[in-house]
């Protein structure tokens, strides 16, 4: 028997998201979202409105980046989510974080965070707060690499229970992909 909840946003895992942009001044924001993901081979989407800060400055730049939060820091992952730019300018220096300037798009990436994904704004639409960019590059920390690619065991992500409102672990490894599932052709 199933327990029906209704039209709620629920959905399991939702990666735990830090968008960064730059301010007017070239200070650096952040903040915390969880409704989004790939939603085209090089495009990411996202559901955020336009009240914050971090979207008014990803229209304004046409670039944002998305890096992905992680267990050692959790905690500050979780801060530049509950505190606004617009109340608190200097909210990643308040929790440790430090930005540093894109190669490729004109936003942050904080150096914390060990993967990122840097894009340029395609489109943003208010009635939906869906915000669509194309990835132009994906770097990663060499700490968190394997044989010259991204460890999950080293990165640590961190995702979003929505109905507890917790932070869980990325779990361990429990199948191949494109392959184990080929028993059954």
């Amino acid at each position: 028997m199933r327990k029906n909840f209704g039209a709620k946003p629920i959905l399991y895992p939702q990666p735990v998201f830090i968008i960064a942009t730059y301010n007017d001044d070239g200070t650096a924001d952040a903040m915390n979202a969880a409704w989004g993901g790939i939603s085209e081979v090089s495009e990411i989407s996202m559901c955020l409105s336009e009240n914050h800060r971090t979207t008014r400055n990803a229209i304004a730049r046409k670039a944002f980046t998305v890096s992905m939060g992680t267990v050692d820091y959790m905690a500050q992952c979780d801060y530049v989510g509950i505190v606004s730019g617009d109340d608190v300018p200097d909210k990643l220096e308040r929790c440790g974080f430090h930005a540093v300037k894109s190669e490729f798009v004109d936003a942050p990436l904080i150096a914390e965070l060990p993967m990122a994904v840097e894009c340029r704004l395609i489109s943003y639409d208010p009635e939906s707060c869906r915000m669509v960019g194309e990835v132009v590059n994906v770097c990663a920390d060499e700490s968190v690499l394997t044989d010259g690619k991204i460890d999950p065991a080293k990165l640590k992500p961190i995702v979003f229970d929505g109905v507890h409102h917790t932070y869980h672990a990325l779990g361990e490894k429990v199948g191949n992909a494109f392959s184990d599932g080929a028993k059954y052709k």
